[in-house]
């Protein structure tokens, strides 16, 4: 996988769910996969704007069937083949980051951090009134790391 050509995702679990988000989403993942030739999309989970995205990127697989669909799990260093066979009718592939082990509660912070590192362009949704008051935000801490590392970010709100 070459760097250039990937995008991962990240946002709040709960967000504001518009037509105007779905249309600026589809329009701004369209155009990484025709202007920058981005053809690998990096996926997390426990979040409605991941599993938003998923379905964009799905639909526009049907346009773009070169495009690919990885799951990044936070979860499960070692998964069934039952669970892989689950995973793969969405996505082309999955894996479980090294980097992971050992982290226990941070694990989706630095599976994110792994997702960002990855990637060359970050999807992200990010709106301040959905962080927690009573800690950081995941998704606050992602976008500081990905700032932090230049990437080339789209913040959506």
């Amino acid at each position: 996988m070459l760097i250039e050509n990937i995008c991962c995702f990240f946002g709040h679990r709960k967000i504001n769910e518009t037509e105007k988000l779905k249309v600026k989403l589809y329009k701004t993942i369209e155009s990484l996969i025709v202007s920058e030739r981005v053809d690998t999309f990096l996926f997390g989970s426990k979040s409605r704007f991941n599993d938003l995205c998923l379905e964009i990127v799905s639909k526009l697989k049907e346009k773009y069937p070169n495009i690919k669909r990885i799951y990044v799990r936070a979860e499960f260093p070692v998964i069934s083949d039952n669970y892989k066979d689950y995973l793969l009718e969405s996505y082309e592939d999955t894996y479980y980051p090294e980097r992971i082990i050992g982290s226990g509660r941070a694990a989706y912070v630095e599976r994110n951090f792994e997702m960002i590192n990855q990637s060359r362009f970050c999807v992200v949704y990010y709106d301040e009134s959905y962080a927690p008051i009573t800690r950081k935000s995941g998704t606050k801490i992602a976008l500081d790391y990905a700032t932090k590392h230049k990437k080339e970010i789209f913040i959506l709100d």
